[in-house]
């Protein structure tokens, strides 16, 4: 699934824990939700492994199960 610019319409990429738009250069930052019940999850990292924990019955998730979304707008600079 593409996830789309709020802004322009573009699509976002996700780079170091935000989404970039490719069109209008607005940064969202990456939250991570649970893929079952789609609720933030708490970050958990130890000896350079990160996992995640959801709050709401589904236990540990792995980082490659993590479905990320866009938080919120922080701004941005570029032409669309």
């Amino acid at each position: 699934m593409t996830i789309h610019c709020e802004k322009c319409q573009q699509p976002l990429q996700l780079s170091d824990g935000e989404f970039i738009c490719s069109g209008c250069g607005a940064r969202y930052l990456a939250e991570a939700c649970c893929p079952d019940c789609h609720q933030p999850l708490e970050r958990l990292s130890a000896c350079g492994a990160v996992n995640y924990f959801c709050h709401h019955g589904h236990g540990l998730i792995s980082k490659k199960r993590v479905d990320f979304q866009p938080q919120k707008a922080q701004g941005g600079s570029g032409t669309a």
